[in-house]
C-alpha cells in the first residue's frame, strides 16, 4: 500500500476515536476502566494528527483538507469497483488496473482517497 494513503487511514483512525470521545460514546469507558482523562485523550490524538498531517505530500495535503470538510470519512474502500464512500462505481478501467493500492487514487465522484478490497 502507498505509504501516504497509509498516513490517511491512520488519520481517519485517530479522528474517529476523537470523534467518539468528543461525543461521549467512548467516554465512559476510557474514563472508568482506563483511568484516562477524556480532555488530555483528546488533546493527545489532535497532537497526533496534526502531527500526520504535516507528513502528507503537499498535493495529497491540499485535496485531504477539501474533503475533510465534506464529512469525517476521508478515505473509502473501493469493493466490486464500488466507492463505499458515494456508493457511485468507479470506471471500470480504474478498477482492474494492477497495483490500485501502490498509488494514491481519488474518487472522480466523492473526492475521497480510495483503497481497494477486492
Amino acid at each position: 500500500m502507498h505509504p501516504q494513503l497509509e498516513l490517511l487511514l491512520e488519520i481517519q483512525d485517530l479522528q474517529m476515536q476523537r470523534g467518539g470521545l468528543a461525543d461521549g460514546t467512548l467516554g465512559d469507558m476510557e474514563s472508568d476502566v482506563f483511568d484516562i482523562k477524556v480532555e488530555d485523550a483528546i488533546s493527545s490524538l489532535d497532537e497526533k494528527v496534526l502531527e500526520l498531517e504535516g507528513r502528507l505530500e503537499e498535493g495529497v495535503r491540499k485535496r485531504y483538507q477539501l474533503v475533510t470538510g465534506k464529512g469525517p470519512r476521508v478515505v473509502a474502500p473501493v469493493i466490486n469497483g464500488i466507492c463505499y464512500g458515494c456508493f457511485v462505481a468507479i470506471s471500470t478501467a480504474r478498477a482492474s488496473e494492477t497495483g490500485r493500492n501502490r498509488r494514491v487514487e481519488s474518487c472522480d465522484h466523492c473526492g475521497r482517497f480510495l483503497y481497494h478490497l477486492d
